[in-house]
């Protein structure tokens, strides 16, 4: 009977437990749950035909082609997604579409039954779509080729020479994946068609591993063609910095000549031609940032998806690794280089800016103190020239003063006050250059003091 109370306490801890203190869970937890489930691979059965479509396209052509995704849909009357999914795969007619969304472009993958293993690239999958609804896609089109899956054990062990002529006697790239289960021929070039091509002869693969390799086909060739985005805008670049590079000596020798005084009366034509170089680099790293950081994303998922080929070689041809990886990886570099020659080139504009400005600051610098100097100056003089007009005031304020001692006293004396005039104006006179002397030698201390004495110019105002 305990064994029984304990054992329906515990279920009864662990229904409220459950109903009351229930984990929060993450509002993004099924959405990631579900990403690692939306691009599946296929499942090709052989013999089969594909043909894979990359479009690059802006957000408005986006949501064009959704529409126009949806007029497909109606045409063959096959059920429409409700929104613009990442991921939507239907059945034409015995066509099986699949449509993927990406960053910068939308991938379109039709399969399709290889009926003619003599003859794997004479009929195509889009040859079956309407021309009008295929004419219609909105972007450009970066990728375009198609992939003929033949089985061994029914059209037998390829025939180089033969392959060769599948592919218009191109030079072929040939490897055997996954350890020899498969054998995987192109040429990583555009036919008469417009299309590049590959061939691949199962001879040992389940549909689903055959579904798998053949995923990454795709990918690689799409990816590698998305990675060489990048080498042309880097080819259009270098020379632009070459260029700018020497520009920017030619300001760094400028400054580093220490002529200031020459120099620098002209400091707005170094500031402007420094700004100018610095715009063009802002402006081609604004050009160039998201595209060579897009190359090396695609470089990585491409190398990704070719390591996992596990290629064996073909006697004397070379392995998709090999091929992509000579001329690939070069191209990568180049656009790391030019990358790199953009964050340097920007770095040293900083450094020539900041040298600039400190020569301009000590350029002003000195033309300060040379005004200073030159007022200082100019104070002395004026000092002098206030003493001279101080003593020339003192002279005329006492004989406009000595004029009017001169009137008062003979009001005096016409008044019948007797006295000698002369004698007065004479005792008067020196007395009267005394005291005016002294006033104005008075008032001249006190503004003296007033300009001296921060606090007596507070008082005073």
């Amino acid at each position: 009977m305990l064994a029984d109370a304990s054992s329906e306490l515990i279920q009864s801890m662990t229904m409220q437990f459950s109903a009351k203190d229930r984990l929060s869970e993450h509002p993004l937890r099924q959405e990631l749950y579900a990403e690692m489930h939306s691009r599946p691979f296929r499942v090709i059965e052989t013999p089969a035909r594909i043909s894979h479509l990359v479009i690059m396209c802006d957000e408005t052509q986006k949501k064009s082609q959704y529409q126009h995704l949806l007029r497909l849909c109606e045409t063959y009357g096959a059920d429409a997604p409700d929104q613009d999914v990442a991921f939507f795969q239907m059945d034409l007619n015995g066509l099986q579409m699949r449509r993927e969304k990406h960053l910068e472009f939308i991938a379109y993958t039709f399969t399709s039954r290889c009926d003619d293993a003599e003859a794997p690239f004479a009929h195509s999958c889009v040859g079956g779509l309407p021309e009008a609804w295929l004419a219609g896609l909105e972007g450009q089109i970066i990728t375009a080729f198609h992939v003929t899956v033949l089985d061994v054990a029914e059209s037998g062990e390829p025939d180089i020479p033969q392959v060769k002529q599948y592919f218009d006697d191109m030079r072929l790239i040939g490897s055997q994946p996954s350890q020899g289960a498969v054998q995987v021929w192109t040429t990583y070039q555009l036919h008469d068609d417009g299309y590049g091509r590959f061939l691949v002869y199962n001879r040992e693969m389940s549909a689903s591993q055959l579904g798998r390799l053949v995923q990454r086909l795709v990918e690689i060739e799409t990816y590698r063609l998305m990675t060489l985005l990048g080498l042309p805008l880097a080819r259009s670049i270098s020379p632009q910095l070459r260029q700018m590079d020497l520009r920017l000596a030619e300001l760094t020798q400028t400054l580093a000549q220490g002529e200031q005084q020459e120099r620098f009366d002209d400091a707005q034509d170094l500031l402007g031609r420094l700004t100018d170089i610095a715009s063009q680099v802002e402006a081609y790293r604004a050009q160039s940032t998201f595209r060579f950081n897009a190359t090396q994303a695609y470089q990585a998922i491409m190398f990704n998806n070719i390591d996992e080929l596990r290629e064996d070689e073909v006697s004397g041809h070379l392995t998709l690794q090999e091929f992509i990886g000579r001329r690939v990886g070069p191209a990568v570099k180049t656009c790391e280089s030019v990358a790199a020659r953009l964050e340097d080139l920007s770095r040293r504009i900083d450094r020539v800016s900041d040298m600039l400005r400190t020569q301009v600051d000590l350029s002003i610098q000195g033309q300060n103190q040379e005004l200073l100097s030159s007022m200082d100056r100019r104070s002395k003089i004026q000092l002098m020239m206030q003493h001279t007009v101080e003593g020339l005031s003192v002279a005329a304020i006492s004989y406009y003063t000595i004029g009017l001692v001169k009137i008062f006293l003979g009001v005096l004396y016409d008044q019948g006050i007797s006295f000698d005039k002369s004698l007065a104006l004479g005792i008067s006179m020196p007395l009267v250059i005394i005291v005016v002397a002294w006033l104005t030698r008075r008032i001249h201390s006190k503004f003296n003091k007033l300009a001296d004495d921060p606090d007596a110019r507070s008082g005073q105002g």
